[in-house]
């Protein structure tokens, strides 16, 4: 596997957390990454950065988006727009390191909840 910094990815992701309104992610603490000749069937994927390492490291929480080359950049806008929403939602309100699953007591990660913030994205 191979990887590299994605400014376009970096600067996407930026807009949509302004424009939908998902106030309480950090741009600022999300660092985004292009992959190369992996063999995941994802289009995108968020890495944690898990409480004891950035306790270890004196570190605040931090995340990876991981867009897949191969699967990713061949999509439409529309559709690189809605994997980034997403993967987004699966970060936590409290900003913690963790990750969201896609079920959880009254919060969901679905089409339904992606398509809301992506109709506020066009706005």
């Amino acid at each position: 596997m191979k990887f590299e910094s994605a400014e376009d990815i970096q600067k996407r992701m930026r807009f949509i957390v302004e424009k939908t309104g998902l106030g309480y992610i950090n741009p600022r603490k999300i660092i985004c990454y292009r992959s190369f000749e992996t063999s995941t069937r994802a289009r995108a994927r968020i890495w944690a950065f898990p409480k004891i390492w950035q306790d270890a490291l004196k570190v605040e929480p931090h995340y990876i988006i991981e867009v897949i080359s191969e699967k990713f950049d061949r999509l439409n806008q529309s559709e690189k727009d809605r994997t980034l929403i997403h993967e987004l939602l699966h970060i936590p309100k409290n900003f913690s390191g963790a990750l969201l699953p896609h079920r959880t007591k009254g919060r969901a990660i679905n089409s339904r909840v992606i398509d809301y913030l992506y109709a506020r994205l066009e706005r």
